[in-house]
């Protein structure tokens, strides 16, 4: 440049090259900000066809290609050329026009959530770097363009929740890069192309709530060397006329953690290799006619949660790991279902569940019981529940009376509070004994036992009650699953020690119970805003949470680790998700499920059960089998991933893109695109990111380093949170969300 100016060039020409200059300094920041002319009439033709009533589109203005790439709302460039169109939650009507084939650099096409009509545009097809199309929750209506088999480098296709009808094209499958593909809530039909069960790309695929027909596909990873077997982890085809038999392939889909196949008309046995699915977390085949027994092979289904057979024609005994694990609503419905629940003992000559669908022949016949025996069998039964639940509202309706005189003339019963770990109860009434934290009331076994109670939730370690005491306090009580709890010395050893943890952002253990057949319960102070998991994916569009609320819950949350870390207590949680971090009225966040590996034999903890149910919470180190002991660095992780939660609005337990949610982050701040990362809430009337965003998303990267010596300490996130934390934090509000970005 120096010897440039030395030339003593004209004036003029010395101006035209600093013009020159600085066009290519200014093109550069803004990345083409000219748009191509073909590009530019295809974005008019889309504003032509759009209804904006909320005036969103004011400024694709008249002043030509030169403004397009530069201030257009939702419209992205590169080099000239548009490639990502992101209009979500903006009120638009009208249709979305067969002009956007011009598009040819276009990546992404984000429409969701509007009031679109008309077809899925043919021309979409025409587009050769297409890579998301998110049209879910719109009035889309015709059927699914077969031309989008085109787009061979489409990842993401969501055309979920609109009015499709016709059949799903065959060709939706030639890409062999589609991770995603949810057609759920439309009115589609026919039957369920083979092509998709044979993708070696696909982990979710989405029908549910269709009118497909025909059979399960029973083609499952049968090419490409099983390669498909390793991706599919979500199958969803519920809510349809299926028929036919459950499909044995599907034993193939190694990862699969999520199957659905309930209300629809599939017939036949459940395959006995269903049971090799080892990964499996949720199994829903109710509201079918299936018969034959439910297989003992379901017993190698250690990460399992979620379970439902209920409303089929099952017959036989339920595997004792089933009947202990979930309630009798997953069984319900079977009237020859017997053994899940104390009102459905099994005759004492009925076989056990054989290890095959088949059965095996019994080397002894036994008598088959007559409609008779059956009716006096149930009648006897019937009888004594009624016996018991008798002799329990007797019990507590003189308890009741009793504490009333003791409290006539208007007194109170006053009990005072023990000590930490001193004993209220052993043996009396209920035979079991009663150990008091320090805690705000105290209760006897009698008050616990005779409580009204409503499950909350069911996980690896137990079953969460609310349950509500008879004087109206509240508490929450976990049911731990008695086969993987260590024996009593060692259990009350351990839980002595969690007895005393007091902090404010840990969830406080007032108490637990032992009960006389080996029952342990533990109790909680109840939260009644529910999890963090709920408070972020489970809230109305008219609930906002802003980005100071969600600063004040990611520093509690790591106050508590924190305080769980230091040399004092040395506690890893091991299993931390949003979903075991509750919220107080304040909604201040409270870890729970701190400790609760201690209490479970190691041989429980080998078999993942402090780790199962955290998909997409799990540092990379944890391998499948063995090596699952959590450290304070494992913690950190998934302190890293509630934050991306926290930050992209985002769970963390589906894939995105086929990618988890650190994965999906850092792609698409590789791209540059570190916009599209955060939750368009906090976006909204923003025209850039704020610092403290940036800084808590380079901050959570960083806590999910794939290496975990890399990662920082928890009490490092937490001096770094509160360097980053805004000035004032607001309240969350309950107004309407705005519909600028």
């Amino acid at each position: 440049m120096g010897n440039r100016i030395q030339l003593r060039l004209p004036f003029h020409l010395l101006l035209l090259f600093l013009f020159v200059d600085f066009c290519h300094v200014t093109a550069k920041q803004w990345d083409g900000i000219i748009v191509t002319e073909s590009d530019y009439q295809s974005l008019k033709a889309l504003k032509h066809e759009f209804i904006d009533p909320k005036g969103v589109l004011s400024s694709w203005n008249d002043t030509g290609p030169a403004g397009a790439c530069s201030g257009w709302a939702g419209i992205k460039c590169v080099n000239g050329q548009v490639i990502s169109v992101q209009l979500p939650w903006k009120g638009l009507g009208g249709r979305i026009s067969e002009k956007i084939g011009q598009l040819q650099s276009l990546r992404r096409l984000s429409l969701h959530d509007n009031a679109l009509v008309g077809p899925v545009p043919t021309s979409l097809g025409f587009l050769p770097n297409l890579r998301g199309v998110y049209l879910f929750n719109n009035r889309l209506s015709g059927s699914i363009p077969p031309s989008i088999g085109n787009c061979l480098l489409l990842q993401t296709l969501d055309l979920s929740n609109n009015q499709l009808v016709g059949i799903i094209p065959p060709s939706i499958a030639n890409s062999t890069r589609l991770y995603r593909l949810n057609l759920s809530f439309n009115g589609v039909s026919g039957s369920i192309p083979i092509s998709l069960s044979q993708s070696p790309s696909l982990t979710f695929l989405a029908l549910q709530h269709n009118n497909l027909s025909g059979s399960v596909p029973d083609d499952w990873g049968s090419v490409l060397g099983n390669y498909s077997s390793y991706n599919l982890q979500s199958l969803a085809l519920d809510h349809n006329l299926l028929s036919g038999n459950i499909p044995s392939s599907l034993s193939k889909l190694t990862m699969l953690e999520e199957l659905n196949l309930s209300r629809n008309q599939i017939v036949g046995s459940i395959p006995d290799n269903i049971g090799n699915i080892t990964s499996i977390v949720s199994l829903d085949l109710s509201g079918n006619n299936l018969t034959g027994e439910i297989p003992t092979s379901f017993t190698n289904l250690s990460n399992l949660t979620s379970f439902d057979v209920s409303y089929n024609n099952l017959s036989g005994a339920v595997p004792s790991f089933l009947a202990e694990k979930f309630n009798s609503s997953s069984f319900l419905g079977n009237t020859q279902l017997c053994g899940y629940s104390n009102s459905t003992p099994c005759p004492e000559n009925l076989p056990s569940p054989s290890p095959s669908s088949q059965g095996l022949v019994q080397h002894r016949r036994k008598r088959r019981l007559s409609t008779k025996d059956i009716i006096l069998i149930a009648a006897g039964a019937l009888l004594v529940v009624l016996l018991i639940l008798c002799c329990v509202l007797l019990c507590c309706l003189i308890r009741k009376k009793a504490a009333s005189r003791n409290g006539k003339n208007g007194g109170v019963v006053k009990k005072s509070v023990p000590a930490v770990g001193a004993e209220v109860e052993s043996g009396g009434e209920t035979g079991g004994k009663l150990v008091h934290f320090e805690g705000p009331f105290v209760f006897t076994a009698d008050d616990l036992l005779c409580a009204t109670a409503e499950i909350m939730g069911k996980s690896t370690y137990g079953t969460a009650y609310k349950a509500t005491l008879e004087d109206n306090n509240e508490v929450a009580v976990k049911r731990l699953r008695e086969k993987i709890t260590k024996t009593k010395k060692e259990f009350e050893i351990e839980i002595a020690q969690l007895g005393k943890i007091r902090h404010m952002n840990i969830l406080a253990m007032r108490a637990y119970y032992l009960g006389p057949k080996g029952e342990k319960l533990l109790v909680y102070d109840y939260m009644p805003h529910g999890s963090l998991a709920s408070f972020l994916h489970a809230r109305g569009p008219e609930t906002v949470i802003t980005w100071p609320t969600r600063m004040e819950i990611a520093i509690g949350i790591a106050r508590g680790l924190c305080y769980l870390h230091n040399q004092e207590n040395n506690i890893v949680h091991g299993s931390l998700t949003s979903s075991n971090v509750l919220l107080d009225e304040q909604r201040n966040p409270k870890i729970a499920d701190v400790g609760l590996s201690r209490l479970m034999t190691s041989a429980a903890n080998t078999n993942e059960v402090a780790t199962a149910g955290t998909t997409g919470y799990r540092a990379p180190e944890f391998t499948s089998k063995g090596k699952n002991v959590g450290t304070t660095k494992t913690d950190v992780f998934s302190l890293g991933v509630i934050m991306l939660e926290l930050l992209t609005g985002k769970s963390p337990s589906e894939a995105i893109d086929g990618l988890e949610l650190p994965q999906w982050v850092a792609s698409i701040v590789k791209e540059e695109w570190t916009n599209e990362v955060f939750d368009v809430e906090l976006m909204r009337g923003k025209t850039d990111i704020g610092d403290e965003l940036l800084s808590t998303l380079k901050l959570a990267l960083h806590c999910v380093d794939p290496n975990p010596s890399a990662r920082p300490e928890a009490e490092q996130v937490l001096q770094k949170l509160e360097e980053i934390k805004p000035p004032q934090v607001v309240n969350i509000t309950t107004e309407p969300p705005s519909v600028d970005e």
